[in-house]
């Protein structure tokens, strides 16, 4: 497969601690990111943390989505859990709602929702998970994910408008599906740009078993995803950056 046929931007998760607990460099990552996915509380955040996140997205121009993960603060949502449909649709609800009250307190707006973690990755294999968490999405939102997956699939289905997603930061699985892990492994800065040109430029990615695997991410717009908890993320981020750069200005989407 050739390149991808649009601009590729830069996703991170933020406000991910709680109280007095700081996850990431928040303040070095807004310079260089366009969109972020702000944590709601339940795997991550608090109501001051989401507050004065939505603050400094604002300053830096930065987009502001919602970030639902499940209701495992200890296991910072990277846990697999088992909910009814019913809890799955009320927990996304009541995350994006209350990141929303922020947003309209400041006069901003909900740019899109991203499940966070392992919810994120039970969407893509169960599409009962899938369609129970889109019935949670606000109407005229559109949510992050994983092409060719039971996200799409939901999202197609719900009429929920669809981002498809690179990641600079997580590995592949030979079936497609991301490897998710507990704890963020560090990343040398050549092994994030091969990566990162690889998906771009090929729609494709080395998977953990060696295997080569298609990325369908078709037309939809794009983002790239990179985490504010992964050791060096600053670095992992910048080389993200300049690779994206780079890509958007050779192919006429700078």
């Amino acid at each position: 497969m050739g390149p991808i046929q649009q601009k590729a931007l830069i996703n991170v998760d933020l406000g991910e601690g709680y109280g007095n607990l700081k996850c990431g460099p928040d303040e070095e990552l807004l310079p260089l990111i366009d969109i972020a996915n702000v944590a709601c509380g339940f795997h991550s955040g608090d109501p001051l943390i989401m507050s004065s996140t939505v603050r400094a997205c604002i300053a830096h121009s930065v987009l502001i989505g919602a970030h639902p993960g499940l209701p495992d603060l200890q296991g910072f949502g990277r846990r697999e859990m088992k909910l009814s449909p019913e809890e799955l649709t009320a927990m996304t609800v009541y995350q994006v709602g209350a990141l929303k009250g922020f947003l309209d307190a400041k006069g901003a707006k909900l740019n899109h929702v991203k499940p966070h973690g392992v919810l994120y990755g039970m969407m893509c294999r169960d599409i009962e998970v899938a369609r129970a968490v889109m019935r949670g999405i606000p109407k005229g939102v559109p949510v992050f994910g994983l092409a060719g997956t039971k996200m799409e699939e939901a999202a197609k289905e719900a009429g929920v408008e669809f981002w498809a997603e690179l990641y600079g930061d997580v590995k592949y699985s030979a079936d497609g599906m991301l490897v998710i892990d507990r704890v963020k492994k560090p990343w040398k800065k050549e092994d994030v740009e091969k990566h990162v040109t690889q998906q771009l430029t090929t729609q494709s990615v080395t998977a953990t078993d060696g295997s080569t695997v298609q990325l369908p991410v078709g037309d939809y717009p794009l983002s790239l995803c990179c985490h504010s908890d992964s050791p060096g993320c600053v670095e992992i981020v910048k080389a993200a950056r300049a690779v994206a750069d780079k890509f958007n200005k050779e192919h006429g989407y700078a």
